[in-house]
C-alpha cells in the first residue's frame, strides 16, 4: 500500500543544484565557472553590466537599422474583386460573398469585400459586397442587375 510519505519525484527528474566554489575535484572550484579573467569573472561582474552590454562592442539593438514608420492595426482589409471575374456566372444570380468563396475569388471571409468595375461586364445579377467603386455600380446597373452594399 502506498503511504503520502513514500510518494516523490521520479527518479532522474529533479537535478541537485550546482554548488560552486566546493574544491577542484568537484569541477566547479577555483574560479566557479566563471572563467579567469575580465569584468564577469569579479564579485559583482553580472549586476555591474547594464542589459545588452556587450563589453564595449557597439550592442545588437544599435547595430541593428530601425523600422521607419509604424503599423496601422485598425486598417481596413479589402478583398479585391473584378466584374470582369463575375461574367462567368449565370444571369439571375445573387452573388454574395460565399459564392465568391466558392469561386475561389476571395480567399478569406473575414475582410471585407470590394468590387471594381475593370473589364466589361454583361450579366444581369444581384451583387452583395462591403463596397463598390462608382464605375462598378453603374456597369452592373447598366446591364440590368443590382449593387446591394451589406
Amino acid at each position: 500500500m502506498i503511504k503520502i510519505n513514500d510518494l516523490g519525484p521520479a527518479y532522474g527528474s529533479v537535478k541537485s543544484k550546482k554548488r560552486v566554489g566546493r574544491g577542484t575535484g568537484s569541477g566547479h572550484g577555483t574560479t566557479s565557472g566563471r572563467g579567469s579573467k575580465g569584468q564577469l569573472s569579479r564579485s559583482a561582474g553580472k549586476s555591474k553590466t547594464r542589459l545588452g552590454f556587450e563589453g564595449g562592442q557597439m550592442p545588437l539593438n544599435r547595430r541593428i537599422p530601425h523600422l521607419k514608420g509604424f503599423t496601422n492595426t485598425r486598417k481596413e482589409e479589402f478583398s479585391v474583386v473584378n466584374l470582369c471575374k463575375l461574367e462567368i456566372l449565370e444571369d439571375g444570380l445573387t452573388v454574395d460573398i460565399d459564392t465568391l468563396l466558392k469561386l475561389g475569388l476571395i480567399k478569406d471571409k473575414r475582410n471585407k469585400v470590394k468590387i471594381l468595375g475593370n473589364g466589361s461586364f454583361s450579366k444581369k445579377l444581384t451583387v452583395k459586397a462591403d463596397c463598390f467603386s462608382k464605375s462598378a455600380i453603374e456597369k452592373i446597373e447598366k446591364a440590368g442587375g443590382k449593387a446591394e452594399a451589406i
